[in-house]
């Protein structure tokens, strides 16, 4: 029988569950942000300043430069920064996890 102070060491309990999920919900929504901020910028940049984005680069315009050519590897970096920081944080919480857990503290010294 678990005692409430084993629930919250164990890794499969609904505690350890909820506030990680919790942690990879806000790094998904800011993940998210960034996309749909950039997503949204290119189409005002060119209302705004439709000069700057006509500006050619490499034999692209500004905005086709961005679209075609930067955008997937934003995209890219947003995935890999959400997938290292996300098991970075599974990680961390098994950690602590480990760390409360009687037996853990009863091996250190």
């Amino acid at each position: 029988m678990l005692t409430s102070s084993d629930a919250k060491t164990d890794i499969h309990s609904e505690e350890f569950l909820r506030r990680l999920m919790r942690r990879q919900l806000r790094l998904s929504v800011l993940c998210a942000a960034a996309f749909v901020l950039a997503l949204l910028a290119v189409p005002l940049a060119n209302r705004f300043a439709p000069e700057l984005m006509a500006t050619r680069v490499g034999g692209f315009t500004l905005s086709w430069l961005i679209l075609g050519v930067l955008f997937f590897p934003f995209v890219w970096v947003i995935a890999w920064i959400f997938i290292r920081r996300s098991i970075r944080m599974e990680l961390d919480e098994v950690r602590q996890a480990v760390a409360q857990t009687p037996v853990a503290s009863e091996f250190k010294g």
